[in-house]
């Protein structure tokens, strides 16, 4: 990945509905050396979706949980078991595998608090956990997901 594909990465996450006319010009290319870039990151799966982002609020979802997850069974089978049942529940957004005294973090977007209870009951009846605590967002200050490239030295 060149200073050029940065540059269009850049943009693209920024405004992914950019035609490629317009990425080229403000890249200094002509469309189609362009479109070629565009295609090559696709497939390496650099670019992997071109997604619309929703404001949760203007759609009802004003509610942000931070559940961590503590278990006692750290098996094979229970972590397939609790990765299928919680990566198919439409209000987990982000679910990670940690490091430390938390074994998974999960972040949680509902319309309210009857909303998470349900989620809630739903995810401790799923398999057997040790702890689950609860953390809910009382303000968004900052939230992207443009990924800050440009701190990755260029590779030659």
């Amino acid at each position: 990945m060149d200073a050029i594909d940065r540059k269009i990465l850049a943009l693209l996450q920024e405004d992914a509905s950019l035609s490629v006319q317009e990425i080229g010009n403000r890249v200094g290319l002509s469309s189609t050396p362009c479109w070629k870039r565009i295609q090559k990151l696709e497939a390496a799966g650099v670019i992997s979706r071109r997604v619309a982002i929703v404001d949760p609020d203007k759609v009802g979802l004003g509610v942000t949980v931070f559940v961590s997850v503590e278990t006692a069974d750290h098996s094979q089978d229970w972590l397939d078991r609790f990765a299928r049942t919680v990566g198919a529940m439409p209000q987990v957004m982000e679910f990670y595998r940690m490091a430390g005294d938390v074994d998974y973090m999960l972040r949680v977007v509902v319309p309210d608090m009857h909303a998470y209870d349900r989620f809630y009951k739903q995810l401790i009846a799923t398999v057997p956990l040790k702890n689950v605590t609860s953390r809910f967002a009382m303000e968004r200050i900052k939230s992207t997901t443009v990924l800050p490239i440009d701190d990755v030295p260029l590779q030659r």
